[in-house]
């Protein structure tokens, strides 16, 4: 019985293999580049100060961890739902529903979340158009184009990442020349910044720890690489490709990034929370620097809505054909699983909807009941790995961080409500997962509605 649901669980869910190598690390770049970097990063900055840089290099080294794992498990079962497939073959199904579940919403929040950051962009240009306008605007528009097929998105995701790439290199570019005395009109501060105001660690480990929080949230999303691999020419060979490129441009983008930041501006000046990136190109003195960060921040939003829209209903088809949600969200046409891009997005844009009524408590609720989302699923992912692979260096070392990360979010008083209404999701995801099972196998009943 073991070995038959085995050999069906590695059936990939859609058959239609329209992605090319080439667009796999873009997608995952697509999810991962977004409002993390270019607005969350200033929060991790006014908590850690120029320690940011130690705090996303200890996020980035269990990042790596775990992405090389998952591109281990994925390379040899490249099936649709990704993790969740894996979690589900070393520990049973309520392990798959729980990391697909998880996943799916956080996806679902971020979209949301970037829409509503790109809105407010866009109306800040048009303040004719009022913001609900054009979140309309943009759901409708990576809807459509999620619709039409995973080439034509594929595409479309591959030049908005390489948009996002090029405007990153540009800006380490720039700041590079500035740090370097080559940029006329400003002097170099060389390494002043990075110890005065209170020193390289002004507010102690503490604060990096805070840091570190904000920076693994940031880089959720690339595990989105190993669910489009199912979906790609030669998956196995494409996930292993896709991974390695995924790592290490975002290091250089991430921690390249910060690196210039805390750099060229001291790490407690006005407005650097709000925008780092905005603030550096006004310290330098770029011409127009507010609009420009703003363009690059609108498409890198509207880029990760774009992949997120993907991942989420993949994920969600993944479940609906484990019989983990509902079966009329199943409807596939084309090799494109339309019931679970519509539904995907419309939850994005329910979520925008409360968040224009409710602004102050309905979507802050849901940002920290997916705070720790990331985390389980790398738990699952690591552990995983450790139970299908075999215990390893990689696996023991990304649990112990993992479990020191959660540790601190519930000691933390700032980070507890996260940890903790994730927490109740879960909790409430595996009771499901309990009732489930124990309908399934009770003499007399017939299956379970979803």
């Amino acid at each position: 019985m073991t070995e038959h649901r085995a050999e069906r669980v590695a059936e990939p869910g859609i058959p239609v293999r329209g992605l090319r190598r080439r667009h796999l690390a873009m997608i995952a770049l697509g999810g991962a580049i977004g409002a993390g970097l270019f607005v969350g990063s200033g929060v991790g900055i006014a908590a850690a100060g120029p320690g940011i840089l130690v705090s996303y290099a200890l996020a980035g080294v269990l990042t790596v961890l775990v992405m090389r794992m998952l591109g281990d498990l994925s390379a040899e079962w490249p099936v649709a739902g990704a993790f969740a497939e894996h979690a589900r073959r070393a520990f049973g199904g309520w392990a798959g529903l729980l990391a697909g579940w998880m996943y799916w919403a956080l996806l679902v929040v971020s979209v949301a979340a970037e829409a509503i950051g790109a809105a407010r962009i866009a109306h800040g240009w048009v303040p004719s158009v009022p913001p609900w306008a054009w979140v309309a605007v943009f759901m409708a528009v990576f809807t459509t184009v999620n619709l039409a097929g995973v080439r034509r998105f594929g595409e479309l995701e591959f030049w908005f990442a390489g948009l996002k790439i090029a405007a990153i290199a540009g800006f380490l570019l720039l700041g590079g020349a500035a740090l370097a005395g080559l940029v006329g009109g400003f002097p170099s501060p060389g390494a002043a910044h990075l110890t005065a105001e209170g020193g390289f660690l002004p507010h102690g480990w503490h604060g990096v720890a805070v840091g570190m929080v904000a920076a693994v949230f940031a880089f959720g999303g690339l595990e989105t690489v190993t669910i489009a691999a199912a979906e790609c020419e030669d998956p196995s060979r494409a996930v292993r490709s896709g991974v390695r490129a995924v790592m290490w441009r975002v290091a250089v983008c991430y921690l390249g990034s910060m690196a210039v930041v805390v750099a060229l501006v001291p790490w407690n000046a006005p407005g650097l929370a709000e925008g780092p990136y905005t603030a550096v190109m006004e310290r330098i003195g770029v011409p127009g620097a507010a609009d420009v960060m703003a363009a690059v921040v609108l498409i890198a939003l509207l880029s990760a809505m774009n992949a997120n829209i993907y991942g989420s209903s993949r994920m969600l088809n993944a479940l609906v054909e484990r019989g983990d949600a509902p079966p009329a969200l199943g409807r596939v046409r084309a090799g494109v699983p339309v019931g679970a891009v519509l539904a995907s997005a419309a939850f994005g844009f329910a979520s925008v909807a409360l968040s224009l009524l409710w602004p102050r408590t309905v979507f802050p609720f849901l940002l920290n009941s997916i705070g720790a989302a990331i985390l389980i699923v790398w738990a699952l992912i690591a552990g995983s790995h450790l139970r299908l692979r075999g215990p390893s260096v990689a696996s023991v070392t990304a649990l112990a961080g993992i479990g020191a990360v959660l540790l601190f979010m519930l000691g933390d008083p700032a980070s507890r409500t996260q940890l903790l209404t994730t927490g109740a999701w879960a909790a409430g995801l595996l009771g499901w997962a309990a009732v489930r099972r124990r309908w399934r196998t009770a003499p007399g009943t017939g299956p379970l509605p979803s």
